[in-house]
């Protein structure tokens, strides 16, 4: 069984949401128009389905007249432990580019390090590491 994807409609932005995302976490980019698909609830160009397939999945449309636009409370998306810290700082850095740092990735009070950055499209992110374990959260070899 695969995890959970994130999949957001975002206001004619997928295209271009997806370049930023890809430019973040690396992967491929897959896009489907309106027309491709169909769809007669929005511009012909705009995106009725986009997905990135890498290190990190997520999927995006543009909203048509049946769709909600993305809007998100109480809600955050866990990237811990899911790439080495080098990884995960970049990463980090990259998702405030447009956005805003609600926490620094920083070491906290029990080890571990972590941050939360909301990107230029709304979505919040935790991103995070222990430290001295692999990103499968097995402890060094010198920790063993």
């Amino acid at each position: 069984m695969t995890a959970p994807s994130l999949y957001l409609h975002l206001p004619g932005t997928a295209a271009e949401a997806l370049e930023f995302y890809r430019g973040v976490f690396g992967g491929t980019v897959e896009l489907s128009t309106f027309a491709e698909f169909g769809r007669t609830d929005g511009p012909s160009d705009a995106i009725a389905h986009g997905e990135l397939t890498g290190t990190v999945d997520l999927c995006v449309s543009d909203t048509g007249t049946q769709d909600e636009p993305f809007s998100a409370r109480g809600l955050m998306v866990a990237l811990l432990g899911r790439a080495e810290p080098t990884t995960l700082r970049t990463w980090f850095a990259g998702l405030a580019e447009g956005g805003e740092v609600v926490s620094d990735l920083q070491r906290r009070p029990w080890g571990a390090s972590d941050g939360r950055v909301r990107d230029r499209y709304g979505v919040l992110w935790l991103i995070g590491y222990e430290h001295g374990t692999d990103p499968a959260g097995r402890a060094s070899p010198s920790q063993r």
